[in-house]
């Protein structure tokens, strides 16, 4: 398989830590062995063997970046399988206010228990994998290429794009919570993913107009 790291923009993907493209050559040699003990599992894998193992793409990614050692990020025998992140475009209709798309603000942070970077109209959107917001937003929160994991995305109409999955946190509602953040290279929306709203309590209440967040 083509390596991910280079289907992303040659100014990104020059920047990738070696580490990660080490990593994910090494995961190709020996990834038919890996496929009986971990197929349809996530892994990171580094220095030739899997670091971190599991269900839950966000809960491995920080145990695996933990490590330091630049791991690669993969679902095991779904390699080729984007994250969707299913896009909302919506205007709102004058004739009806309740017809509006629901925002939030959140606050991003590069680091743990240390102040981010609040930015408005997030939209909290189930129908994605994953956390995403436009390169502009991730150069805003001082995300380097080289501390990024490739992988890919994809959108409802199908096809997938190369992004770069970065270890931060979202902090709503006085908590901390892990994301998966993937950086969109040629979208604007900043959305806010399953990997976090699974971990939240968030009630719409569409004719009011509110999103309430752990109600």
């Amino acid at each position: 398989m083509k390596s991910i790291a280079d289907q992303l923009p040659p100014e990104i993907a020059s920047q990738i830590h070696p580490d990660r493209r080490r990593n994910e050559a090494a995961y190709w040699a020996v990834r038919d062995q890996l496929l009986e003990q971990y197929r349809g599992q996530w892994i990171g894998f580094a220095d030739e063997r899997v670091i971190a193992s599991g269900s839950s793409p966000v809960t491995v990614f920080h145990a695996a970046e933990a490590s330091g050692r630049h791991p690669f990020f993969i679902c095991v025998g779904r390699e080729e399988e984007p994250c969707r992140i299913r896009r909302v475009t919506s205007q709102y209709d004058t004739s009806y206010p309740g017809e509006a798309l629901p925002w939030i603000s959140v606050e991003f942070r590069q680091a743990r228990s240390a102040p981010g970077v609040v930015l408005d109209r997030v939209i909290p959107h189930t129908g994605a994998d994953a956390s995403v917001l436009p390169w502009a937003d991730c150069q805003l929160l001082q995300l380097a290429p080289s501390s990024g994991v490739q992988g890919l995305i994809s959108g409802v109409a199908g096809g997938s794009a190369a992004t770069l999955a970065f270890q931060i946190w979202t902090w709503l509602d006085g908590q901390e919570y892990p994301c998966r953040l993937q950086a969109d290279f040629a979208g604007s929306e900043r959305i806010l993913g399953r990997d976090v709203l699974n971990r939240l309590e968030i009630l719409f209440r569409g004719p009011a107009g509110e999103v309430v967040v752990n109600p």
